[in-house]
């Protein structure tokens, strides 16, 4: 076998579609336990004029002005991103893993360029996604901002096609800049993941128990979260698309000008803890939506190789 047909066997192999697969279906029901907690961080991050309060407090007040499935609004349309958006990062990161090591043992550097690498692509793809549905999730919310502009989208589809008539095609990659700036959250999480991973194996010489891995994810998310969380805010705020962005230079420049206009805007309203406002809901759904999701995918990963007969990879742990 060639080089390149063993390259390309490595790239599109049983091992990586198991992972990827494993990935989404883990993801999919963790955000669909915890969905309400993204509800309100996405919010608190919009909003502006909605004053941070506690995320059972938020999540009352929506639930009270909205109805008792406010909290679920937007699901269909994040499930389906999520996924994906999983899918591609999972395959991309494993594919690449069995790719660059080749049997040798993986590093927290080399992890953190794979996570990276895997992270650009699925910005990429996956955008157009985000941005439908975090205009779905929004639509019909009552906004304490009275600037804010109402949609009409019937679904999906339908949210494409508005969004490509009235904005143009590049809108649906709105908050692009940020996202990819951010493909270091997940970068650090994995990183951090499988650093931790690594090391709880060599202290106890065994599988990890479920808790173990939980508690792994939890820590992992929960610093990457931390740590890009300011961005994380401008994201949505751009994906909204009620900000109005320059026009005037090159597309990098003028993304880089709202990235700053942003930041610097929110601290000029609210300080520096302005940042950081809907964190504690944020930190709430990311770390056990992530911890969840982490503990779903081993179990289903591994009973998925156990019962297919085929020896898990070493890269993999």
């Amino acid at each position: 076998m060639s080089t390149r047909e063993f390259r390309f066997a490595e790239v599109f192999s049983y091992e990586s579609l198991v992972h990827a697969m494993a990935g989404a279906v883990g993801s999919v029901t963790a955000m669909t336990v915890f969905f309400p907690l993204d509800t309100a961080r996405l919010r608190l991050q919009v909003d502006e004029k909605r004053k941070a309060r506690s995320t059972p407090a938020i999540l009352s007040e929506i639930v009270k002005e909205e109805g008792l499935l406010a909290p679920y609004r937007g699901w269909l349309p994040v499930i389906c991103s999520l996924c994906c958006s999983n899918f591609v990062y999972f395959y991309c990161f494993h594919s690449l893993r069995a790719s660059w090591l080749r049997g040798h043992k993986s590093t927290p550097s080399r992890d953190l360029l794979m996570g990276t690498a895997a992270g650009v692509v699925n910005v990429l793809m996956t955008t157009p996604l985000w941005v439908v549905n975090t205009r779905l999730k929004l639509q019909g919310a009552k906004f304490r901002n009275a600037d804010i502009r109402p949609t009409n989208y019937s679904g999906i589809m339908d949210a494409f096609v508005q969004i490509i008539e009235d904005e143009g095609v590049g809108a649906l990659w709105n908050g692009t800049f940020p996202s990819l700036l951010l493909v270091l959250n997940p970068a650090v999480q994995f990183m951090i993941y499988e650093g931790l991973k690594r090391q709880m194996r060599s202290l106890v010489h065994r599988e990890l128990l479920s808790l173990e891995v939980f508690l792994i994810g939890a820590i992992a998310k929960a610093v990457a979260t931390t740590v890009t969380y300011p961005l994380q805010t401008v994201q949505s705020i751009l994906r909204f698309g009620q900000h109005a962005q320059h026009t005037d230079g090159s597309p990098l420049l003028n993304s880089l000008r709202s990235v700053m206009h942003l930041l610097i805007n929110r601290v000029r309203k609210n300080g520096m803890l302005g940042l950081f406002k809907g964190l504690e809901a944020k930190l709430l759904q990311t770390v056990l939506t992530a911890a969840l999701m982490f503990l779903l995918y081993e179990k289903i990963a591994s009973s998925t190789f156990r019962v297919m007969g085929v020896k898990r990879p070493a890269s993999s742990h």
